[in-house]
């Protein structure tokens, strides 16, 4: 080990806390193993700061400033996607060995160090006695993957003590190496607003039968072809005013022909528009509302002719689209009258975020402890938990102080998730001085 800190995060990331929208069926052991866990770890934020739990096992802590006329929240989740044990890991999801300076692991990225970056931050200014100066709230979500309750109670528990943020800072962008064609420096983008999250099922139903006598277009066959129907008519793609701020922030390190083009991003949408949609599915989601098929089940045995055939959808609503918007295209594309489509969750994609002095406070702070990298707002396109913290306060924002390569990032939520040793460090040191900075 580098650091005591790097043993701390190792000790979490070994506990298997993956939730599911099915609460019975998660190992709450594990979390309440993952609590103790905590205590061990970092007593001195559990002995001086009050702890409120929220939910089946989601934290709130309260450290008390020297004033609470402007209160931040620091959010993480402890929860975890589950793993695919037919995936090719390199290392075991939930051993956190620690190989060629990285930690690796399911959580690492997404989000357990986050989790131990922020208490780690606080138990060192502890240590020195420290106070805020504004009172700073840590909220722990236990379901932020299953979009489950949690969070949303840790907002009602801050509603029924009149807290109102100053800032929000959860997981969102980070300082991303690779992320954009054509600009070589690492971009730190942080998230100003968030696309909704929507999850509809497609069903089919029909007679099915022996699968020696098929009839023709049967439920599966009709629900593939939705699907294709659906893969091959996207929304229509614009691009918003965030976006259109980032392209001219990155313009001036881009080469050189291209820079003022970027630079009058505002007046060539459309040509900006269709060029995001050509350059790959991260920068085409950028710029429309997208449609994932992310389930299917049809029959119970290889000889039987499926009665019903069902399909999971999951939508990310761009902000300026509606959960409506995206119901109507989706019914317009596939076509079929006899397939029922029910709305299993239902997401609006968030309010912009205000500028102003809280977003200074962050991107001067990344601007010090990142000065390789180009500091910009964006659109993210995955959900968070603070998505429900917009309902109090008008500053929340999405970022993880770490550097992660095009390749950490495509791990989260697949194999091989892991977070460098250095870069985790660094983290910790900017949480820190986060909570140093906050204005009297």
């Amino acid at each position: 080990m580098t650091d005591h800190a790097v043993a701390k995060l190792h000790a979490l990331v070994r506990i298997a806390t993956a939730s599911d929208r099915d609460w019975s069926r998660v190992d709450t052991d594990a979390f309440d193993r993952l609590h103790a866990e905590l205590r061990t770890q970092f007593p001195l934020l559990h002995e001086r700061l009050e702890l409120t739990p929220v939910g089946s096992h989601g934290l709130l802590f309260h450290w008390r400033g020297v004033s609470s006329d402007r209160p931040v929240v620091l959010m993480a989740h402890l929860d975890v996607v589950p793993v695919d044990e037919s995936a090719p890991w390199q290392h075991p999801a939930f051993s956190a060995e620690i190989v060629d300076g990285a930690i690796w692991g399911r959580g690492t990225l997404d989000d357990k160090g986050c989790v131990a970056a922020i208490c780690e931050a606080v138990e060192r200014l502890l240590a020195h006695d420290h106070v805020p100066a504004q009172d700073v709230w840590i909220s722990f979500g236990c379901d932020e993957e299953v979009s489950g309750p949690t969070a949303p109670a840790a907002v009602a528990e801050l509603v029924r003590r009149g807290v109102r943020p100053w800032l929000v800072l959860d997981e969102g962008g980070a300082v991303a190496h690779e992320a954009f064609p054509g600009v070589k420096r690492p971009v730190a983008a942080i998230g100003v607003a968030e696309k909704g999250t929507t999850s509809v099922e497609l069903r089919v139903e029909g007679r099915g039968g022996h699968a020696s006598t098929p009839a023709r277009n049967g439920p599966t066959a009709r629900l593939a072809r939705a699907i294709v129907k659906l893969d091959r008519s996207p929304m229509a793609a614009r691009l918003p005013d965030t976006t259109v701020d980032l392209m001219r922030t990155l313009a001036p390190h881009l080469p050189r022909p291209l820079r003022p083009v970027l630079g009058r991003a505002d007046r060539i949408r459309p040509l900006l528009t269709r060029a995001l949609t050509m350059a790959g599915a991260e920068a085409a989601a950028m710029a429309r509302t997208t449609f994932a098929i992310t389930t299917l089940e049809g029959s119970p045995a290889l000889n039987v002719i499926a009665s019903s055939a069902t399909a999971g959808v999951n939508i990310r609503v761009m902000p300026g689209d509606t959960v409506a918007d995206a119901i109507a295209h989706l019914r317009k594309a596939i076509d079929d009258d006899g397939i029922e489509i029910t709305v299993v969750e239902r997401g609006e994609a968030s309010p912009v975020a205000s500028l102003g002095p809280a977003f200074d406070l962050v991107t001067s702070l990344v601007a010090e402890c990142f000065p390789e990298a180009v500091v910009t707002p964006y659109v993210q396109t995955g959900a968070t938990d603070s998505r429900h913290f917009t309902r109090i306060c008008d500053h929340v924002y999405r970022f993880v102080p770490f550097e992660m390569t095009a390749a950490q990032r495509q791990a989260i939520h697949s194999y091989d998730e892991h977070l460098g040793v250095d870069a985790f460090l660094a983290g910790i040191e900017w949480y820190r001085l986060l909570l140093q900075r906050l204005p009297s």
